[in-house]
């Protein structure tokens, strides 16, 4: 039997396919049987995150441990989830679960300090942003944060709810370019796309690079190495020191 990833999505629906997709592209496999199975729980009922953390909006838990207890019906033999803003909830959503779950922040955290990174931009949703759970888990790897200004900053935002969740038109309009070129003024040796609608944008409009580090490809590549499968040899983790990211193989001992 294949092993079983699940995906606590939703957050929201085109980052929730990204991430699924992102599995089936870095593995290794020349059939459709040796790929994993893949569950999905695309849970649009989940509440805004930002809204919850910023202006004491519903707490998204009780939905996000709810699409967690159906991927573990469903036989998943690891969690992961499509959702930067989402890990801020993390610690809250543990006590009620028996499978492992990957925490996409601490993953890409490991990964910069690992390619020896001290300077990093995160781009990412106010409510990501506010929590500061990127500069915890960066601190903890001793690399230094910088942000957007305020006005880049609101462009970020509304690209993000207006251009991306929205669908909205005109995006090649706007001057995006700007945003990434204030992260490289400030010294950023890498720039964290921490909202997973980030790297949707800045791919559709041929601006991504390999100094924008994607997260969901950190996640999807941990959460294979997670569940035994090997990665094709092209895979982002597998060129940095062979494969070896200490916090996966930490997280992923109780998994493999």
């Amino acid at each position: 039997m294949n092993p079983v990833i699940g995906i606590i999505g939703g957050m929201g629906p085109l980052a929730t396919c990204d991430l699924m997709q992102k599995i089936i592209e870095y593995t290794d496999a020349d059939t459709d049987q040796e790929h994993v199975r893949i569950c999905v729980d695309c849970n649009t009922n989940i509440p805004d995150r930002t809204t919850a953390i910023l202006h004491g909006g519903k707490s998204p838990v009780p939905e996000l441990v709810k699409s967690a207890k159906r991927l573990e019906a469903m036989g998943a033999q690891v969690l992961i989830m499509s959702c930067n803003t989402a890990h801020y909830f993390y610690d809250d959503m543990i006590p009620y679960l028996e499978t492992p779950f990957l925490n996409m922040i601490n993953e890409t955290a490991a990964f910069l300090k690992w390619i020896n990174t001290s300077k990093v931009g995160v781009l990412a949703t106010d409510g990501t942003r506010e929590s500061g759970i990127f500069e915890k888990a960066l601190r903890n790897e001793e690399i230094q944060t910088v942000y957007p200004s305020e006005k880049n900053q609101k462009l970020l935002m509304s690209l993000i709810y207006d251009y991306i969740k929205a669908g909205k038109p005109g995006i090649e309009n706007l001057p995006v370019q700007g945003i990434l070129d204030e992260m490289w003024e400030q010294g950023a040796e890498k720039i964290i796309m921490g909202c997973t609608e980030l790297p949707i944008l800045f791919e559709r409009l041929g601006m991504m690079n390999n100094d924008m580090i994607d997260p969901t490809v950190i996640l999807a590549q941990s959460a294979l190495r997670a569940v035994g499968k090997k990665l094709k040899p092209t895979a982002l983790i597998e060129l940095v020191r062979g494969g070896k990211l200490v916090s996966s193989d930490r997280t992923h001992q109780a998994v493999v």
